[in-house]
């Protein structure tokens, strides 16, 4: 993993290739130019500052930093929430050595276990601040994969989506979800800089799947809050589910993640016959009442 200097030259370098001077009202260059983008003096003229400061800033040896710099910047690199969040936060640790991260392993409290139980069949489950899966309800088992069974190290979404096979097939659209798991990481280690567990993880996918690499070196930003997934299921086929990520305030980094199908949807039906074929058998108790 990299230091706050080297991230924060990570995201401006990664930031600036991606902006063609055609979008910024610069004249538009004739001819090869020797970085893809914008170059540092070019964004340094578009955010008011010389290009001595702005290279001092992408390198991580600027001190205090005024908001109207900061804005100025953001506002030359057309960075959208997400990215801004992150700029700042970067800046924020670059110089500076946070604070270690206490290897605390996370729980989900019995009530929240009840909660996604209770929702039961539809599918949920809970994951704390490195993606572990904290809990899964029986019908997300059946829909992604039973955590329960796996190997503690292996229970986290990060690690089962690039290193575990059932991934691609479950997820129809693994190229898709791929990139924004990475994405995901990559906006995680800024709020967590000093966490020697995330850092560890991070290295371990990165030594067992190029896919990974590749996507980490892109430096995309995402935050998963909701949207619809597509999964392939191997009794039922492939359906597309709604999906919303709600934090859970008195549980730090901690969200439950809950999969919904549209009413009348052929993914309801789906998603019923999932739960219905797969119901456990009555014990001899249950059938005797």
């Amino acid at each position: 993993m990299a230091d706050g200097e080297n991230t924060l030259r990570e995201f401006l370098t990664s930031r600036r290739a991606a902006l063609h001077p055609g979008r910024t009202g610069l004249p538009v260059p004739h001819g090869p130019r020797r970085v893809p983008g914008l170059r540092r003096e070019e964004v340094a003229a578009l955010a008011g500052v010389s290009a001595a400061y702005y290279t001092k800033l992408e390198q991580g040896r600027i001190g205090r930093i005024s908001d109207e710099v900061l804005s100025a910047v953001e506002k030359a690199l057309q960075l959208d929430e997400l990215e801004r969040l992150h700029f700042r936060a970067l800046v924020r640790n670059a110089g500076h050595r946070p604070a270690p991260v206490k290897d605390v392993t996370a729980r989900a409290r019995p009530e929240l276990v009840a909660m996604i139980e209770a929702l039961d069949p539809v599918p949920a489950l809970i994951h704390g601040p490195r993606l572990d899966v904290l809990a899964v309800n029986r019908t997300a088992k059946l829909l992604i994969d039973d955590f329960d069974a796996l190997p503690v190290r292996d229970r986290n979404l990060a690690r089962w989506t690039f290193l575990n096979p059932r991934a691609r097939t479950v997820y129809a659209a693994w190229e898709t979800v791929a990139p924004q798991v990475a994405a995901v990481l990559r906006h995680l280690t800024v709020d967590r800089p000093a966490d020697p567990v995330l850092h560890q993880l991070v290295g371990e996918i990165a030594l067992a799947s190029p896919e990974f690499v590749r996507y980490w070196a892109e430096y995309r930003l995402y935050a998963h809050s909701h949207g619809t997934k597509r999964f392939f299921n191997e009794t039922v086929g492939e359906l597309a589910l709604h999906y919303e990520m709600l934090t859970l305030p008195g549980d730090t980094g901690q969200r439950a993640v809950v999969f919904t199908a549209e009413r009348g949807s052929p993914a309801e039906e789906k998603l019923r016959l999932l739960a219905a074929w797969n119901e456990p058998s009555p014990s001899p108790a249950d059938r005797r009442a």
